[in-house]
């Protein structure tokens, strides 16, 4: 007689609700710990990108002072001869304008004219350049910010180049670094080093707050305090509470201004002071509407910020360095001897 044996399968044990939520924390641990590292990762690749692009900026200035024997000017002021009462510093053209040709972004330059002002006697771009500021430029962008348009009718840059350390009052007239109004300095005019000159660096892109905001309610990072004095002063900086009046700080590449892209070192990068800009408006037309400011180095790379030297390096520049070592490192013949 044959035996059969029949085998019961056991019944199925479902989680308990102590077993679940033991799983659900587990997950939840390695989510928090592997969240922030994903995170780094992707901030490190930006942050590397960016440096890469201000490191191309500099090696086209570079370039650019091999082949015409100076850097490229910081913004330009001179007489429109069709349009002789047109204030000169409406050229405003600025440095990163001047070296698209020796970013290979010839294409962009074929769209903008240089030898007319940027602003006509109206106040508003002139015609034949409207389509070429508005030009969106990658190679000026950031990838840490957000790189959109703060002005509808320009293209934006993160970049900037240094007028100096800023202790002039913010001056953009013959001012003490390597980059300002008409500037065209040599590189042997930096007799501080080239590796302890610093050239650029990157801005924030800003924005236009609400009318009538207070100034407890604005983000210094993001918008400046405008001033009808000048040069600046900390006084008038620090009573204002109009912002940006016009636009936003890094509002064009093309434009020339301490307000886009020129900057100084007078603020420590990410300075939680705001930026302040004033315009020489009652002045002779030669300088009349110059644009005054402190515009500091800023960053959403957290710790500090990307800066172009003028010996070609990039370095990565603490939030805390010393304001005078800064000051210094924007000056080309200041006489300092601290390293970067």
């Amino acid at each position: 007689m044959t035996r059969r044996i029949v085998f019961t399968p056991r019944p199925h044990r479902a989680f308990t609700l102590v077993e679940l939520l033991t799983v659900i924390a587990i997950i939840g641990a390695l989510s928090s710990l592997l969240l922030p590292a994903v995170q780094n990762a992707r901030e490190s690749s930006r942050r590397s990108q960016c440096s890469n692009q201000l490191r191309q900026i500099g090696v086209a200035a570079l370039n650019y002072e091999s082949a015409r024997g100076t850097l490229p000017p910081g913004a330009v002021a001179r007489e429109y001869a069709a349009e002789p009462a047109t204030p000169h510093t409406f050229y405003r053209w600025s440095a990163l304008a001047h070296v698209l040709p020796h970013l290979e972004l010839g294409a962009a330059a074929a769209h903008v004219d240089l030898d007319v002002p940027l602003y006509g006697n109206n106040l508003q771009v002139t015609a034949q350049n409207r389509d070429g500021v508005a030009q969106m430029i990658g190679l000026f962008l950031c990838p840490s910010d957000r790189g959109e348009r703060v002005n509808p009718a320009f293209g934006p840059t993160n970049y900037a180049v240094c007028t100096g350390s800023g202790l002039d009052g913010g001056s953009p007239l013959e001012s003490d670094g390597l980059s300002f109004i008409n500037s065209y300095a040599r590189l042997a005019e930096a007799t501080d080093g080239t590796s302890h000159t610093v050239y650029a660096a990157e801005c924030l892109l800003g924005e236009t707050p609400p009318a009538g905001t207070l100034r407890d309610s604005a983000d210094p990072r993001l918008v400046y305090g405008f001033t009808l004095y000048v040069p600046m002063t900390e006084q008038g900086c620090q009573s204002t509470s109009q912002w940006n009046v016009t636009d936003p700080p890094g509002f064009s590449w093309a434009n020339g201004e301490l307000r886009s892209a020129l900057y100084n070192n007078y603020r420590p990068p990410n300075s939680r002071e705001f930026d302040c800009m004033g315009a020489k408006i009652f002045a002779p037309k030669e300088v009349r509407n110059a644009a005054y400011g402190w515009h500091a180095a800023r960053s959403n790379h957290p710790g500090g910020v990307n800066s172009q030297y003028a010996d070609g390096a990039v370095r990565f520049v603490s939030d805390e360095i010393a304001p005078t070592v800064w000051q210094g490192q924007g000056t080309r013949a200041g006489g300092e001897s601290q390293s970067p």
